[in-house]
This record gives C-alpha cells, structure tokens and sequence, in this order.
C-alpha cells in the first residue's frame, strides 16, 4: 500500500487514464470496423466520409498521447491505401 498521500493521487491519476486510454482505443476499433466493413460493401461515399472521421478521431488520440504520432500516421496511410485500392478496383 501507499504510504505517500502523493502516491495515493498517482494511482488515482492512473486509473482515470487508463480509462480514458480504453475508451479511446475501443472507440478507434469500432470506427476502423465500420471503415472496413463499408469498404467490403462497395459503398465508397460512405466510406470516404467514414475515413475523415477516423482521421479525426487518430488524430486526436494521437495528440492527447493514447497512441502514438507514427502509429497514427501509419493507420492513416494504410486506411488511405485501402480506399484508393477499392476505388480503382
């Protein structure tokens, strides 16, 4: 146990951002599936208007430091590549 009252506040801390870590990960996953899952149906307006909101959201994860810059950027730009490749297909 704890003996500082600052270690106390340390957990609590990290408890609070573990929380919002899980939420924003979860949150990326739905989106990334619905992303996909558009892309499977051929449904392409869709799913441009879908890749802007997930850019969005990567990047806000990224900035608040759920995840990381390049991480995000990576995800972005496979994301992109998908799309692209099911237009042309």
């Amino acid at each position: 146990m704890p003996i500082l009252h600052a270690a106390y506040k340390a957990i609590k801390v990290t408890k609070r951002r573990a929380a919002r870590n899980q939420s924003v990960g979860s949150r990326l996953k739905t989106e990334t599936k619905k992303f996909i899952d558009l892309i499977a149906s051929k449904k392409l307006d869709q799913a441009k208007t879908q890749l802007n909101k997930l850019i969005s959201e990567l990047d806000r994860a990224s900035s608040k430091g759920v995840i990381h810059r390049k991480k995000a950027s990576r995800k972005k730009s496979r994301l992109m590549k998908r799309l692209k490749s099911a237009s042309t297909s």
